[in-house]
C-alpha cells in the first residue's frame, strides 16, 4: 500500500510518499481501507517533533479518518465487513490501509459523505466536548471564538449555534469573518483592527461573553478573559499562536470566573463512553445539515505535504482532507 511517511522530523516538505506492507488487524482491532483523512494543525507540529506526543520514527500524519472496514481481529464483535465508521488513531491515517482500535469506531450514517465524515473527530469532536462538557454552555449564552476562521474555529462556531449559543468570531481579517459568518456567527470582530476587550463588551453591552474558546492563545488570551461575564468559563483549547500566556490570576478572583481546560485526547482515554456519544450526535448533526461540517479541498495523499503546508502557514480557511 501507499502510505505517506515522516522519516525525519521538519517542515512538511521532507515527507515522502512510499510503499508499506498492508497490516494485519491485532485483537481487538479492525483493518480499514482508507476512504479519507482530515488534517489538522497539530500535524503541522507532529512532523517537525513539537508536538506533546512523539511518535516514534518512520510515522505517518493524519490523526482521524473515515474508512471502510475490511477484516476484523480477534476478539472483535459488533461490527461488519463493508460497514462505513469513522475512528480516531492520533497518527497514522493518512495511508490507504490502516488498523484501527475497535473501540475507537463510530458508524457513519447514510447521506454523509467520506471527506465530511473524516473532518468531524478532532475539531468538531473538541469543540462540542469543550463547550457542552468543560462549558455547560446554556441556550442563549453568549460565546466568544477565536481563530474562528480555522478548522478548530469554524467547528466551534457551528457548534456553538447548534448548542443554541449566540456566537461572536473573532478573527484577523475580513474574509476569514465573512467566513465565520458563512459557519453561523452571529457577530464578528476583526482583532487585527479592532481592540478585542472592548468590542466584546460592547457587543454584550458591556456585561461580558459566557464563555471563550481559545485555541490561539497569545496576546489574545488576557484580552479576552478580561472581557468575560461574572461567572464566565475560559476554554484553553490550544496555543496556535505559538505563544502560551500567563495569566494574572487576580482577573479570575475579581470575575469569579473559571479557566478550563479543553483535553480531548485525554477525554476520549478515560471516557470512550461519552466520547462515542459525543461522536454519534455530531455525525447526525452533519447528516441531518444542523452542522456544515465544511471541507474545503480534497487532496491525493501524493500532495499531502503541500496540504499539510498550508495548514502550517495557516491558509487554509476549512478542513483539508487526504482522500487515497
Amino acid at each position: 500500500m501507499r502510505a505517506v511517511l515522516c522519516e525525519r522530523l521538519g517542515p512538511p516538505e521532507t515527507l515522502t510518499l512510499v510503499e508499506i506492507p498492508v497490516p494485519e488487524p491485532g485483537p481487538g482491532e479492525v483493518l480499514l481501507r482508507v476512504r479519507a483523512v482530515g488534517l489538522n494543525f497539530f500535524d503541522t507540529l507532529l512532523v517537525q517533533g513539537r508536538y506533546q506526543v512523539r511518535p516514534d520514527l518512520p510515522f505517518s500524519p493524519g490523526g482521524e479518518l473515515c474508512g471502510e472496514i475490511a477484516a476484523l481481529g480477534a476478539g472483535v464483535s459488533g461490527w461488519s465487513l463493508g460497514q462505513r465508521v469513522v475512528a480516531y488513531v492520533g497518527h497514522g491515517a493518512a495511508r490507504e490501509w490502516v488498523a484501527a482500535p475497535a473501540d475507537r469506531l463510530t458508524a457513519v450514517p447514510d447521506g454523509l459523505d467520506d471527506p465530511r465524515a473524516a473532518g468531524l473527530s478532532i475539531t468538531y469532536g473538541t469543540a462540542l466536548h469543550a463547550l457542552a462538557d468543560r462549558a455547560a454552555i446554556r441556550p442563549g449564552e453568549t460565546l466568544c471564538v477565536l481563530g474562528a476562521a480555522g478548522g478548530t474555529g469554524l467547528a466551534a462556531v457551528e457548534v456553538g449555534r447548534a448548542l443554541g449559543a449566540r456566537v461572536i468570531a473573532c478573527a484577523s481579517s475580513a474574509g476569514k469573518l465573512a467566513l465565520a459568518r458563512e459557519a453561523g456567527a452571529d457577530e464578528t470582530i476583526d482583532y487585527a483592527r479592532e481592540d478585542l476587550k472592548a468590542r466584546l463588551k460592547a457587543l454584550t453591552g458591556g456585561r461580558g461573553v459566557d464563555v471563550v474558546y481559545d485555541p490561539v492563545g497569545g496576546d489574545l488570551a488576557e484580552a479576552a478573559l478580561r472581557a468575560t461575564a461574572w461567572e464566565g468559563r475560559y476554554l484553553v483549547i490550544g496555543f496556535a499562536a505559538g505563544e502560551i500566556p500567563r495569566i494574572p490570576l487576580n482577573l479570575v478572583l475579581l470575575k469569579g470566573c473559571d479557566i478550563r481546560g479543553v483535553y480531548w485526547g485525554a477525554f476520549l482515554e478515560r471516557e470512550p463512553a461519552r466520547h462515542g456519544a459525543n461522536m454519534e450526535r455530531l455525525l447526525a448533526w452533519a447528516a441531518d445539515g444542523t452542522i456544515a461540517a465544511r471541507v474545503e479541498e480534497t487532496y491525493p495523499l501524493a500532495q499531502a505535504a503541500a496540504a499539510i503546508g498550508r495548514i502550517a502557514r495557516r491558509e487554509a480557511r476549512g478542513k483539508l482532507v487526504l482522500v487515497p
